[in-house]
């Protein structure tokens, strides 16, 4: 006979920390639900950040460019 794979019992995985977890919801724990909202932002901060710097040098540039004619 062919054995039978192990079945893994149903679960999910917490959108923070990537933890299997049985139960409901989108995180393991309440520490995960609270550090998932400020990680966001951190992620949100970074990104508008990079946009501005690459706007800035994109602006000097072209200054550069037209200043140089």
């Amino acid at each position: 006979m062919i054995d039978q794979p192990e079945k893994i019992p149903q679960h999910r995985h917490c959108r923070n920390c990537g933890k299997a977890f049985a139960g409901d919801g989108q995180f393991c724990g309440e520490e995960c639900k609270g550090s998932a909202g400020t990680d966001a932002k951190k992620k949100i901060r970074k990104l508008f950040f990079a946009w501005i710097l690459i706007v800035g040098v994109t602006v000097a540039v072209v200054a550069v460019y037209y200043l140089a004619r």
